[in-house]
Order: structure tokens, then C-alpha cells, then sequence
């Protein structure tokens, strides 16, 4: 890899770890204002005009808030809790293809350089690793904070992750069978028309594997180890200044990433419908450089526009469902999901051995005639007036 591909792949690099800041830091705004929209409020707007410097102002509390470190608080891993929450958040979106590739010509050589920061064929597996690693940062911070409530929180991280992320791995073993790559440039190439998107062709999957992201980001209904309810804040209790900020801005980059993971597994990444008669359409007027280049561009904005309707999504269910319950959490992942996951396997490979990708609708199907027989079989509740008493 010569001079000049490095130069580029660093811009690229450069810009992704900008975007995915700006897109967390301006994700708590979003929040707010999802949550107002929802709740028939305005939200924030006196930092400056509609309220857009708000999360500027958000920083610049956290940074000037007091630093402060229990006595009894092992000092060291209190440190690195949040530290490992926050750069294994921002370590997830180095393997996501965000667009096609860039052309160019730089002394007399022609280059097509992938817009994606590391390109490796086993990119699945290396955001599971990393996700995975995520939850050392909540239950180091946890245990290290010496306090009761911040040591449950932990643990409910923990083993709430763990119970998850079994189903989100098995879920996802559909789509490696049918694309037979862990390559996550592959598996959108593999999406190249709207009707192969794999979520046409594994409904099953895509529903478990959307609610375990919720879980995995410990968002609403899932926030089970920071409901304040019962913790007081969860595993982060006792931080205070930019080390809680690391750890509430780790869960909205994780919202992002997890955003851009479910687009690029289920919804083409960056295809969109008549991609390849707009491209075609742009080389022939603007030439091949520039056309593509061009379309390369609006694969970019298709692709950000998906991001940006999960991650509204994650906010608009945190709005609107109540909280699981420990043991509803636990029941949902260890003897609902993961169950259907392994039979989303099962009919997964038996269409491929008889060549019908579409058999998982057969389970979607079943699963929607029991839900309106149970529905309709279920007691009717009969409301009686009241009656009152002289």
C-alpha cells in the first residue's frame, strides 16, 4: 500500500471519528427534543438559536463539574472503567462500509479507495469482539466504585449483555450462511437490489436482532442496570465530571454504531432502489471519475439516512414503553430468543438446501396466526359502571 492510499484511508479515518462524535454529541440534543415532541413539550431552546448549542453547553458542565473519587474506591480502575466504555464504543465503527468508493488520479496513477476506515474480511467478528469488551468498562467502573447499588448495576450489565448477546450472534448466523462472508463489505454487496435485502429475506433475525440491540446499549426497555428507581443511577453512581460523560456519551455512540450495524446487515448499508441506474446515469454525464464519485456521495447520504431513522427509532421506544422487569428481561432472553434464533437457523438451512431464501417467513407467518388467535381467544374484560351509595 503505497503513500498516497495511506494519506487517504487517514482522512477517512479522521473524518469517521469526527462524524461519530459529532452524531453522539448531537444525539443527547435529538433525545431531548424526540422526547418534548412525545411528551407535548418544547425541549431545549435557550442555548443558542433552537437550542443547537445545548450540547455544547452540556460539555462544558461536565468539564468544569468537580473531579471527584470516593476515598474507599480502588483509584486506578475507577479511571479506567470509563475509559474502556468510551474507546471501545469508538473502536465499533472502524469496519462499517459507509459508501462504495472514492476515485481519483494522483500522478498519472488511478485509485478506488473503499469509503471504510479498516477494510478486514472478518469485520462481524471483530465488533463482537469489541462490543463484547465494552462490558468490562461498566463492570470495572462498577466494582471499583465501592458501592453497593454501582456493584448491581454492574452485574445486571453483565449478565444482561451475556444473555444477549448469545441470541444477537445467533441471529446473525442466518445472514453468514446465506452470504457465506464475514465480511461486512460483502454482506451489503450481497444487497445490491431492494428485494435481497435481508430483511426480506430473514424477518425473524431482524426483530431479534433490533430488540438485543436494545439490550446491548442498555436502552429503554432495557435499562435495567441504570434504572434509577431502584439503583439510584446504576453502575455509574459515584462519578462525577467527564468521567460520567464518558460513560453516557459510550452509550449513544453505541446507538449510532449499533444504527449503522442493523442498516448494513438488514438494509443494503449504502444501496438504495435504482442505485445502479443513478450511477450509471451520473458516469455518463458527469464522467467516470466524477459520476461515480458523485455516487458515490448520495450511497453516503441513503446510508446516513438509515442510520439516522434506527437511532430515532431508540429514542422514540425509550418514550414510549415501560420498563422490563429483572426476571422478564432474563425470560425474554434466555427462553424466548434464544430458542427462536436457533429455529431462525434451522429453516434457514434447510432453504438453502432447497434453494428457497425466503423460508423464514414460514416461522414470521406461524408466528403472527398464533398472536391473533390468542388475541382473539383472550377473556374480554367487561367494565361495569360504578355505583354510588346515599
Amino acid at each position: 500500500m503505497d503513500l498516497t492510499i495511506l494519506s487517504v484511508k487517514g482522512i477517512i479515518i479522521l473524518v469517521i471519528f469526527g462524524v461519530t462524535l459529532l452524531i453522539a454529541m448531537y444525539s443527547t440534543y435529538a433525545e431531548r427534543k424526540v422526547a418534548a415532541f412525545l411528551q407535548d413539550r418544547l425541549g431545549p431552546n435557550r442555548a443558542g438559536p433552537w437550542g443547537l448549542l445545548q450540547p455544547v453547553a452540556d460539555a462544558g458542565k461536565m468539564f468544569f463539574k468537580e473531579d471527584f473519587i470516593p476515598a474507599q474506591a480502588s483509584k486506578w480502575l475507577f479511571i479506567l472503567g470509563p475509559c474502556l466504555a468510551i474507546l471501545t464504543a469508538l473502536m465499533s465503527s472502524a469496519v462499517i462500509p459507509f459508501g462504495d468508493s472514492i476515485r481519483f488520479a494522483w500522478d498519472g496513477v488511478k485509485y478506488d479507495v473503499n469509503v471504510q476506515a479498516i477494510e478486514i474480511n472478518i469485520g462481524v467478528l471483530y465488533i463482537f469482539g469489541v462490543v463484547s469488551l465494552g462490558v468490562y468498562g461498566i463492570m470495572v467502573g462498577g466494582w471499583a466504585s465501592n458501592n453497593k447499588f454501582s456493584l448491581l448495576g454492574a452485574i445486571r450489565a453483565a449478565s444482561q449483555n451475556i444473555s444477549y448477546e448469545i441470541a444477537l450472534g445467533l441471529s446473525l448466523i442466518a445472514i453468514l450462511m446465506m452470504t457465506g462472508s464475514l465480511s461486512l463489505r460483502s454482506i451489503v454487496n450481497e444487497q445490491a437490489t431492494f428485494f435481497e435485502w435481508n430483511v426480506f429475506t430473514q424477518p425473524l433475525g431482524f426483530i431479534i436482532f433490533l430488540t438485543c440491540s436494545f439490550a446491548e446499549c442498555n436502552r429503554t426497555p432495557f435499562d435495567l442496570p441504570e434504572c434509577e428507581t431502584e439503583l439510584i443511577g446504576g453502575y455509574h453512581t459515584e462519578y462525577s465530571s467527564m468521567k460520567l460523560g464518558f460513560y453516557l456519551f459510550s452509550e449513544y455512540i453505541n446507538m449510532f454504531v449499533s444504527s449503522a450495524f442493523i442498516s448494513a446487515l438488514y438494509f443494503g448499508g449504502f444501496h438504495y432502489p435504482f442505485m445502479d441506474l443513478v450511477s450509471s446515469g451520473l458516469e455518463g454525464s458527469l464522467g467516470a471519475v466524477a459520476g461515480h464519485n458523485v455516487a458515490t456521495a448520495i450511497g453516503v447520504v441513503a446510508f446516513f439516512a438509515k442510520i439516522f431513522f434506527f437511532i430515532f427509532f431508540f429514542m422514540w421506544v425509550r418514550w414510549t414503553l415501560p420498563r422490563f422487569r429483572y426476571d422478564q428481561l432474563m425470560n425474554l432472553g434466555w427462553k424466548t430468543f434464544i430458542p427462536l434464533s436457533i429455529l431462525n437457523v434451522v429453516i434457514t438451512g434447510a432453504g438453502l438446501l432447497y434453494d428457497f431464501k425466503y423460508a423464514t417467513w414460514l416461522i414470521a407467518t406461524v408466528m403472527i396466526v398464533l398472536a391473533v388467535v390468542s388475541t382473539a381467544r383472550a377473556p374480554k374484560r367487561q367494565v361495569r359502571p360504578q355505583t354510588t351509595t346515599a
